[in-house]
């Protein structure tokens, strides 16, 4: 766990007062570690409170009222992309998640998951990183396997994810995985900054700006 000098400061955002009363108490619990300044019912007022506030990381549900989740999401991804989205839903939906993760999201968590495990993602978020939970990791890389082209088939003419190289691959499948950079390096017996750089490469080949984005268009590619 890192140690951070000061609390990480937090907006929840779900249409159920009861949620986000039961988050508010449980961070609350934590003490120093966390502090929610900001809830919202609904994904404008989520933009909204995001950019008045500048949290570290939001608590975003996905189906809301009026403009939802995911839409949330990408446009706090693209105006504050310092602000960390965790996703926290009911619903075990694979599209949702891949277009989350897409969209900019850090994580997908549901809300049945302990206390710990959201504290836990919500420091891993914090730090840029990417958070999934080992069900949900299982789950869309079963769909996602059973959607993909036939060997026969290929990669399309002129895509760029034919270009990863097989060390590019591997570091791709330890992200999914949730691991650090630090971990990734120990791993494969390389520099942190070896790893950065493969990571840069690979957003470069993808067109991505983030570990969640990657992870996501790799799912949907078939590279994982």
């Amino acid at each position: 766990m890192e140690i951070t000098n000061k609390p990480l400061r937090i907006l929840v955002a779900d249409d159920h007062l009861v949620v986000r009363k039961g988050l508010r108490l449980l961070l609350e619990e934590m003490g120093e570690g966390f502090t929610l300044v900001g809830e919202a019912g609904d994904g404008k007022e989520a933009i909204r409170l995001a950019g008045e506030l500048q949290p570290d990381v939001v608590l975003m549900d996905v189906r809301m009222p009026g403009m939802d989740g995911l839409e949330a999401i990408e446009q706090i991804h693209r105006s504050w992309p310092k602000t960390a989205v965790v996703i926290l839903t009911t619903y075990t939906d694979d599209e949702a998640l891949l277009r989350g993760l897409q969209a900019g999201a850090c994580g997908y968590l549901l809300k049945e998951t302990s206390a710990e495990t959201l504290f836990h993602a919500i420091r891993t978020a914090a730090r840029g990183e990417l958070l999934l939970q080992p069900e949900i990791m299982a789950r869309i890389l079963a769909q996602t396997h059973r959607s993909m082209p036939t060997p026969s088939t290929g990669a399309p003419p002129g895509d760029s994810t034919a270009e990863l190289t097989e060390r590019e691959r591997a570091i791709l499948i330890a992200v999914a995985r949730g691991e650090r950079s630090k971990e990734i390096a120990h791993h494969f017996g390389v520099s942190e900054r070896t790893v950065k750089a493969h990571l840069t490469n690979i957003y470069t080949k993808l067109n991505v700006d983030s570990r969640a984005s990657a992870v996501a268009i790799a799912l949907e590619r078939g590279l994982l």
